[in-house]
């Protein structure tokens, strides 16, 4: 009875082995046949806020609004001119703010403060959420460059508000890991790639074409040289690694302390998402966007387009990389203030940059390899609160570590489950052979040891 038991467990052990070979190598072929082309950017998030707000803004035209924002709740908010609009964005899901001046209003201020004579050391933003242009004027303004400004916006109605800020706007020359180079110390933003070359994006203030840079004092480690740079007008610029490949590790973004942040997307941020930003200097900070489309008059130049947020940063921490929950947004152009007192600092928005430069972001794919990706302008915060936002998925700077590399065979998407049942099955089937291959030994042994007695 008990040699029956056990030749039953023995046939019961092989069958299922057999079946977990059958059903492993189903796996295996699936995971196969499904592996990603790389051509498709993660989306990050559930529902995206920037998505709905921006529609409804394209849609109903710049004479009936005046930009959206996030909510502290994350929620879309789109400011309108009449009840209309109000009506369709309340039927779209996000919130209507009624407000007197349109985008065009808006628009029109703006483009009479750029035609005025250049003023370096002042700042103008559109405030959606207060529905004002908001000029800024930092310590080096004179006192009747101030004047003759504010009389400017005087004449333009009563939504242009001026304000006098402490410190200085300038480029953060001097992220994420720091570039060396006789023009200065700067920061890298984010890997990037033309499909054969990949780049470093960074800013534009950095260094003019042709800039060598190093990753040590001595420039005995060459990184790459500036191969385009666009600065004033936008902020950005690419450096071609020496070795015309970015390497393992090109979707990571240092954080400091070996540590770093996963990057599977670009985007556009919205107003009142929380960021983050990482630069050599300061390391990691975090902040809030306060304004898009900034116009800053630099002493070297006046840049357009950039995001404004109270994000701090100091010098050398020029082209370091801004993100959220993983998502690619921006690289650090200047500011005022430090981290020690807080400030303003702005930021060049890695799609429009990308698109000037027709280069796509290195990001993480779903099998958590680096492909290029092209930006994805919707994929921003929705459906998390601002406030609750982080970084994004931690990743070690260099190289693949032994964590990530188990977690990638834990996913279901992948091959890695298949060979593991396989393995297992395989074990078993061994196993069973083994242990009947004992006892046969074993039987041999007593029955030669009694008939020989």
């Amino acid at each position: 009875m008990r040699h029956a038991r056990r030749r039953l467990v023995r046939r019961v052990t092989r069958l299922a082995a057999v079946g977990g070979l059958l059903l492993g190598g189903t796996m295996v072929t699936r995971a196969v046949a499904s592996e990603p082309d790389g051509t498709s950017v993660p989306r990050t998030f559930a529902a995206s806020a920037a998505d709905t707000g921006s529609e409804l803004v394209a849609r109903l035209g710049a004479s009936r609004t005046a930009g959206s924002w996030l909510s502290a709740a994350g929620k879309p908010v789109v400011a309108v001119t009449d009840e209309e609009a109000a009506a369709a964005v309340r039927k779209a899901g996000a919130e209507a703010k009624m407000v007197d001046h349109s985008m065009d209003d808006l628009k029109s201020a703006t483009s009479t403060l750029r035609s005025a004579p250049r003023v370096a050391g002042t700042a103008w933003v559109m405030d959606y959420r207060s529905n004002e242009v908001v000029v800024k004027g930092d310590s080096t303004v004179s006192a009747s460059d101030w004047s003759r400004m504010t009389q400017l916006a005087d004449g333009m109605g009563g939504f242009v508000r001026m304000e006098r800020t402490e410190g200085t706007f300038t480029t953060r020359l001097n992220g994420a890991l720091p570039l060396l180079s006789t023009a200065g110390r700067c920061s890298a933003g984010f890997n990037v790639t033309d499909g054969q070359r990949d780049f470093i994006l960074t800013a534009g203030h950095c260094g003019p074409d042709g800039s060598v840079w190093f990753a040590d004092t001595r420039g005995t480690q060459q990184i790459g040289q500036t191969v385009k740079q666009n600065f004033p007008g936008s902020d950005f610029s690419l450096v071609q690694y020496a070795s015309g490949k970015a390497g393992a590790g090109a979707e990571v973004v240092s954080i400091g302390e070996g540590k770093g942040v996963r990057i599977t997307a670009a985007a556009d941020p919205a107003v009142g998402q929380r960021v983050f930003r990482s630069g050599s200097t300061s390391g990691l900070r975090d902040g809030e966007v306060t304004a898009l489309n900034a116009t800053v008059n630099y002493p070297e130049g006046t840049v357009t387009g950039l995001i404004e947020t109270n994000v701090c940063a100091e010098p050398g921490d020029s082209g370091g990389p801004m993100f959220s929950e993983g998502v690619a947004l921006g690289v650090t152009s200047g500011g005022s203030g430090d981290c020690t007192s807080g400030g303003t600092t702005f930021f060049q928005p890695v799609t429009k940059a990308m698109a000037a430069l027709n280069v796509k972001m290195i990001v993480a794919a779903p099998n958590g390899s680096g492909q290029g990706a092209a930006p994805a302008p919707s994929a921003t915060q929705s459906a998390i609160a601002p406030g609750e936002a982080s970084p994004g998925s931690s990743a070690p700077i260099t190289g693949e570590g032994a964590a990530t590399l188990l977690a990638r065979l834990a996913d279901p998407k992948n091959a890695g489950p298949g060979l593991l049942v396989i393995a297992g099955s395989l074990c078993a089937l061994v196993a069973t052979r083994f242990i009947r291959a004992e006892k046969d030994r074993k039987a041999y042994q007593r029955y030669y040891s009694t008939t020989w007695g």
